[in-house]
C-alpha cells in the first residue's frame, strides 16, 4: 500500500526567529538610560569642577578660589604682580628682585620641572612652590620628601623660629607635609611632626618655599587666622611677584618622547579608581547573577493542564515568533520518534534517513524520494504549507498504524 508524501513545491527561504529591532530596544533601553545618565552625570561634574576652579591662584580672579585680594594687598605696598603661562616666561621673569610663585607644580611636565629647576637656582629669587607633590618635588626641590598622608588640620601653629611665621602665628597651611636633610631649613607649621611650609636657603641669597596647600593665598581664607600676614611675608619680600600659572597650551609641554604619557597616566587617579570599583562591582553583581541555588526539586503542577492546550499555547507562541521552522522541525521529530518502533527500529535511529526510510518503504511500498521530502525536507514557506505538512505526516502516521 502507498501512500501521498509529496510536499508542493516552494522556493521561499526559512523563516528566522530573530528579535526585531523593537524587541531589542525594548531589551536595552534600560541600559541606554543608565548609560545616558551616568554620561550627563560626568558632564554635570565635569562643569560644576571646570567653574569651581574658574581663576584658580590667578590674582585676577574674583572668584572664591583666585588671589585678586593678595595682589591688591602686595600692590598697596609698593609690589607689582604680573600673570606668565610659559615656561619661557617664567624663566625670564627669575631674578634677584623677583619671587616667582608656581600655582601646580605638578601639571610641569619633567622636562619643564628640570629647566624651570636650572633657572631658578641661583637667581636670588624667591620661589615658591604651592602643593608640589612627589611628581615634582624631586626635581624643583631636590632632597625633599613628600608625605603620603596630608596633614589632619587645616590650622596649625608655626612652630618654628622663621620670623616671617613668627609673625604671622596660627595658619591654614595643612596639606602636604614635608621632610628634609638639609640642616639649614626652616620648617614650619609641623603636623605630626612633619612641615607644611618648608623653606629652603639657596646660593646669592635666594630660598624655595614649599607651601603644602594654597589657602593662605585664596580670596575666601585670606581674611582667617593669619592667612593675610603669611602671604604679604612670603610674596612681598621682593619688589616683584610673578605669578606663574602653568597652561596646556604651552609649547614646551609638548616636550620630547620622554614627556609622553600614556592614555592611562593621563587620567585623574580618581577617575582609575572609581573604574577599577565599577569592575569590582559588576564582577560581584555577576557572581550573585550566575549563584547555584542546588539542584532541581521537581513537585506536581497545582493544576492539570490538558496536552492540548499546552499544544495550542505552543503553536501560539511559534506563531507569534513566525518560527515555521521550528514548529516544523518539532513535527516531523515527533512522528519520526514514533514511526520507528512501528517499523522495527529503535528510537536512537529514528532520525537517520538511511535507517528510516528504507524501513518505511518496505512497509508502505512507497517513493523513498517522498517520504524523504516529508520527513527530512526543507521548512514550510508559508502557515498553509505548515498546515499541509502537519496533515501529511499524520496521514502517514495513520497509514504505518494500519494492520
Amino acid at each position: 500500500m502507498t501512500t501521498e508524501a509529496t510536499l508542493p513545491a516552494t522556493t521561499a527561504s526559512p523563516t528566522s526567529a530573530s528579535p526585531t529591532p523593537r524587541q531589542l530596544w525594548t531589551r536595552g533601553r534600560g541600559i541606554a538610560l543608565a548609560v545616558a545618565l551616568l554620561i550627563a552625570g560626568a558632564l554635570a561634574i565635569a562643569l560644576v569642577q571646570s567653574s569651581a576652579h574658574h581663576g584658580a591662584l590667578d590674582p585676577r580672579s574674583a572668584d572664591p578660589g583666585g588671589s585678586r585680594a593678595v595682589a591688591e594687598l602686595l600692590a598697596e605696598r609698593g609690589v607689582t604682580s604680573r600673570v606668565v603661562t610659559t615656561l619661557d616666561e617664567a624663566r625670564a621673569a627669575t631674578g634677584p628682585d623677583t619671587t616667582l610663585l608656581v600655582a601646580t607644580p605638578d601639571r610641569l611636565t619633567p622636562t619643564q620641572q628640570s629647566r624651570l629647576h636650572e633657572a631658578t637656582t641661583g637667581s636670588g629669587g624667591r620661589t615658591v612652590l604651592v602643593a608640589a607633590g612627589s611628581p615634582s618635588v624631586d626635581r624643583l626641590a631636590p632632597g625633599v620628601y613628600v608625605d603620603p598622608v596630608t596633614s589632619f588640620d587645616t590650622t596649625l601653629d608655626p612652630g618654628c623660629a622663621l620670623p616671617d611665621a613668627r609673625r604671622a602665628g596660627a595658619a591654614d597651611t595643612g596639606g602636604l607635609r614635608y621632610s628634609t636633610t638639609q640642616a639649614d631649613a626652616d620648617a614650619c607649621y609641623p603636623s605630626e611632626r612633619l612641615a607644611t611650609l618648608l623653606r629652603l636657603p639657596g646660593s646669592s641669597g635666594g630660598d624655595t618655599v614649599l607651601l603644602g596647600a594654597p589657602d593662605i593665598l585664596l580670596n575666601d581664607r585670606l581674611d582667617q587666622q593669619g592667612n593675610a600676614s603669611l602671604a604679604l611675608q612670603l610674596l612681598g619680600s621682593r619688589p616683584h611677584v610673578t605669578w606663574y600659572l602653568p597652561s596646556l597650551s604651552d609649547s614646551t609641554a609638548t616636550g620630547s618622547g620622554d614627556d609622553e604619557q600614556s592614555f592611562v597616566e593621563l587620567l585623574p587617579s580618581g577617575w582609575l579608581w572609581g573604574t577599577l570599583q565599577l569592575f569590582v562591582a559588576a564582577a560581584l553583581a555577576a557572581l550573585w547573577r550566575a549563584r547555584r541555588l542546588g539542584p532541581l526539586v521537581p513537585e506536581k503542577l497545582p493544576v492539570a493542564i490538558r496536552a492540548s492546550e499546552t499544544v495550542e499555547g505552543r503553536a501560539r507562541l511559534y506563531r507569534k515568533a513566525n518560527a515555521r521552522d521550528r514548529a516544523a522541525a518539532a513535527l516531523r521529530s515527533t512522528t519520526r520518534t514514533r514511526l520507528a518502533p512501528l517499523v522495527g527500529l529503535p528510537v536512537a535511529r529514528a532520525h537517520t534517513p538511511e535507517a528510516l526510510l528504507p524501513a518505511l518503504s518496505t512497509r508502505l511500498h512507497g517513493d523513498g524520494q517522498d517520504l524523504h521530502t516529508l520527513l527530512f525536507g526543507p521548512p514550510p514557506g508559508d502557515d498553509a504549507a505548515l498546515i499541509a505538512l502537519a496533515d501529511r505526516l499524520d496521514a502517514l502516521e495513520s497509514e504505518v498504524r494500519r494492520p
